[in-house]
């Protein structure tokens, strides 16, 4: 079953791939991340419990005034403001956010989301990398099962392998 449903993901990703900001976000068999709390996951994830413990806290002090408290970003992030800036999007599995591989979300908040069109700032001179991982644990643990698996198997074609740790 495990390998007919990892086929089938597979296959989902080839047809799926992320395009760009403005098109919709891609969603496979109900993808997003309907919960708005974090839930308890039925897989083995790379990252423990104090890793999201830890990443909480950083998020809530750097993230969480533009990302929401709960990760549930703006509602509208696919609509750009007035400057032609991306809003913040939803970190919970709601956006695009699962569509790339851990390199480019450490890049991502190493250097901003600028570049990316949006105005997210550059952390690599506030947050290490353990803090960055960290505050990723923090976010994936808002990801339902189906899009942390979805993400996982992205991640590993992209040379990503991330080793599950244990409490």
């Amino acid at each position: 079953m495990k390998c007919k449903l990892l086929f089938l993901l597979s296959g989902a990703l080839l047809l799926n791939a992320c395009s760009d900001q403005s098109s919709k976000t891609t969603q496979i068999s109900g993808v997003a991340n309907k919960s708005k709390s974090m839930s308890v996951s039925k897989i083995d994830r790379w990252y423990s419990f104090s890793q999201v413990s830890k990443g909480n806290v950083v998020f809530q002090k750097n993230c969480a005034s533009c990302h929401k408290a709960d990760a549930s970003g703006t509602k509208d992030w696919k609509k750009t403001d007035a400057q032609g800036r991306y809003p913040a999007p939803p970190l919970n599995g709601d956006a695009h956010t699962w569509h790339h591989p851990m390199k480019i979300l450490r890049r991502t908040v190493k250097n901003g989301g600028v570049a990316l069109g949006g105005w997210m700032p550059a952390f690599k001179e506030t947050l290490n990398d353990q803090e960055i991982d960290n505050v990723l644990a923090w976010v994936q643990s808002h990801w339902n099962d189906e899009v942390y698996t979805v993400w996982n198997q992205r991640n590993k074609q992209a040379g990503g392998v991330m080793q599950p740790l244990k409490n």
